[in-house]
């Protein structure tokens, strides 16, 4: 008599359907159009049948022989004896809550496929079969809707769903990017590493698909997944793209943090009601501890929020953005500013004033200046890209912030304009400006050169074409768009929200530098420390401008040192010669309040003691990685020595503009508006 083992069946170890049946499922999939839930339903089932008919007949021929064995030698144990329709029990505690009855996946969305972590073979014994769902399934799915998978990016906190061996042996590659599940957003860096991936891949195999996933293939996927969105579609609003995402992977994000973690990324108002109730299969679990979620190991806490109401020059602005990404933004910089550099420099590479001498006075006489004041804040280029700001610091260090910028629209209608500035570079400064009544501290970035748009390079343009070009090309349709958001009650973007504001600096006629000194500056309502004299008809030149001049007020010159600390305990300061430490024999520094044995190893800003002839510590400088060079340091030195004081600079000025190069021409440039209108105040 034969006799029907129990024995449970592994759906992923059996081969790829024959091509017939694949043929079967495709022409059912074309011929009746319908949702993702369903589609998936259809071809479980048809893969299940047919593998359950294969499995059952294998099954029985291998326990037709091993009855008769076992009946001559010994009778089979009672416990392997089961009837054909025994139903095993599965242990489904060890999965994760709300996972076996959660849809598999969801559509496409831009390349990008919404799933539930995929499980392992060593699951199979806790999930029945017809709710199996593992690498070799989902990669059988995807090809039976024609989509060759090509990236999958992991966002679970854990390694123990799945090997990823199925995916090596596809070709498929595998991105884990860690992120909490429970009571807490992704953070901004994993978000854009989750960007960068995006595209990157997109550009490398543009007919190839990523499938992305957390537990369940909502909240953080559904968070990363609108992300990308935004930052690739600008013309899309948060509000849509959550739509978006709902449609293709219903219900979309129920958890409200996310949702109102997304609205206050993009500055965006958010409606009242946007987040769906919790989903049935979600709801059952939801008593279940956290220890059965991801693990909740090895990711770093991170504190991004910020006290606004204490500002100072060395905060650190933007989120970190992925190395290799950085990398790439770097060489895009380097070649901009020098189009036959091959190589990635990990120098900072933008241009530098030189201290103003009685010998660089005579620049002045010989080429056309304008002024403007020396802002004391903190040097940043920025790149604009469709994806988000850069700030460039003297690090060379990129780091994202969250600012609109579209293009110039040629009909002039800013507020439909579709499309954004992509590598654009511009260089400038950060202030904090004070409200001189509430005393309101307020960030502002005053841009004063350009050097790209568009990844068009303008550095051998000259100056006055390329600070109108920030005028027209930047500032204008920034403050176009925005009037008219600020005009609708109902307007989503609010430029309020931004990090900072943004203007351009102004310049004035060489010719005005006495009221900028005497009474410009005395008004700002940020710190500045002198006058930058800017060639009108100067390109823009890579590092050490020697065209390029400063002054600074006399008490306030100073030279950045590396100060460290020697065994003995004597102080040691070094400057860099040929990118390498030299120490500078003699010099000490005079400390406040003892904090010497605070500044080892930092770099020091330090201004020279009139009496003394010390040097006295003004502030540690933690935008830099490195001293001044010792050509930098002898320039000061002699503009020290040369002592040029206001007074002295006042009657120079008074006898160059005399001079026939700047009469006609200052004459010709005072009728055009004035240079300091689009200034900070």
């Amino acid at each position: 008599m034969m006799m029907m083992v129990a024995m449970d069946f592994d759906l992923n170890m059996l081969p790829l359907p024959e091509e017939e049946d694949e043929q079967i499922s495709e022409a059912a999939v074309e011929q009746y159009p319908m949702s993702a839930a369903k589609l998936e339903a259809k071809l479980f089932g048809v893969d299940i049948a047919h593998s359950e008919n294969q499995e059952r007949h294998k099954r029985t021929r291998q326990e037709q022989c091993s009855d008769d064995q076992t009946s001559i030698s010994q009778p089979p144990p009672s416990s392997q004896i089961q009837p054909e329709n025994f139903a095993r029990s599965y242990d489904t505690s060890k999965l994760p809550p709300g996972w076996l009855d959660c849809p598999s996946f969801g559509q496409e969305i831009h390349v990008m496929i919404p799933s539930k972590v995929p499980l392992g073979e060593s699951y199979n014994h806790h999930v029945p079969p017809g709710k199996r769902y593992s690498f070799k399934q989902v990669i059988q799915k995807q090809r039976q809707l024609k989509r060759e998978l090509g990236l999958v990016i992991d966002l679970t906190n854990t390694t123990r769903y799945y090997p990823t061996s199925d995916l090596k042996k596809e070709g498929i590659r595998h991105v884990r990017i860690p992120c909490k599940g429970r009571d807490s957003v992704p953070d901004n860096l994993s978000v854009n590493r989750f960007v960068y991936e995006v595209i990157r891949f997109k550009q490398m195999y543009p007919k190839k698909y990523i499938l992305v996933h957390c537990t369940h293939g909502h909240n953080r996927t559904g968070f990363m997944i609108i992300h990308c969105l935004m930052r690739t579609l600008p013309v899309h609003t948060v509000t849509e793209e959550i739509q978006i995402f709902a449609k293709a992977r219903p219900p979309g994000i129920y958890k409200p943090d996310y949702i109102d973690a997304l609205y206050a990324s993009y500055h965006e108002k958010k409606p009242a009601e946007v987040c769906p109730p919790v989903p049935e299969w979600k709801r059952s679990s939801e008593l279940v501890p956290d220890e059965y979620e991801d693990d909740h190991q090895g990711l770093n806490e991170t504190h991004q929020d910020m006290d606004t109401d204490i500002m100072t020059n060395d905060d650190i602005l933007g989120d970190e953005i992925p190395p290799e990404q950085q990398e790439e933004m770097r060489l895009f910089c380097c070649q901009t500013l020098n189009p036959r550099s091959r190589n990635i420099s990990s120098k900072f590479p933008g241009s530098h004033p030189v201290s103003l001498s009685r010998e660089k006075l005579q620049l002045l006489r010989q080429r056309y200046y304008y002024a403007t004041w020396k802002a004391d804040g903190t040097r940043y280029m920025m790149l604009i890209t469709k994806d988000g700001c850069y700030l460039v610091d003297r690090k060379f260090n990129f780091r994202r912030v969250q600012m609109r910028f579209p293009c110039k629209h040629t009909n002039g209608l800013a507020e439909k304009s579709t499309s954004t500035h992509h590598y654009t570079l511009l260089d400038g400064e950060m202030v904090i400006d004070t409200e001189p009544g509430s005393q309101k501290k307020q960030r502002r970035y005053l841009i004063y050169d350009i050097m790209a748009i568009n990844k068009r390079p303008v550095v051998q343009f000259p100056f006055h074409e390329r600070w109108k070009m920030i005028e027209e090309e930047v500032i204008q349709p920034r403050n176009e768009q925005r009037r008219v958001y600020q005009s609708r009650n109902n307007a989503n973007y609010r430029y309020d929200l931004e990090p900072f504001t943004v203007r351009r600096k102004g310049f004035w006629l060489l010719s005005t530098v006495e009221k900028l000194l005497k009474e410009f500056i005395p008004r700002l309502s940020h710190a500045a420390d002198g006058v930058i004299f800017q060639g009108w008809d100067d390109p823009y030149v890579q590092g050490a401008d020697e065209g390029l001049l400063k002054w600074k007020y006399p008490a306030m010159n100073s030279i950045d040192f590396l100060f460290e600390v020697g065994g003995d305990g004597q102080q040691q300061l070094f400057l860099y010669e040929q990118g390498k430490k030299k120490l500078i024999e003699g010099y000490r520094i005079t400390f406040k309040d003892g904090m010497e044995s605070f500044c080892s190893g930092k770099i020091l800003e330090c201004s020279r003691g009139s009496e003394t002839k010390e040097w006295v510590y003004m502030r540690t400088r933690t935008d830099k990685s490195a001293p001044n060079d010792i050509n930098t340091h002898d320039k000061i030195m002699q503009s020290m020595k040369d002592n040029i004081t206001q007074e002295v600079l006042l009657n120079e000025i008074d006898e160059i503009t005399r001079l026939p190069i700047y009469v006609h021409r200052i004459q010709k440039d005072s009728k055009a508006p004035e240079r300091h209108t689009s200034s900070a105040k």
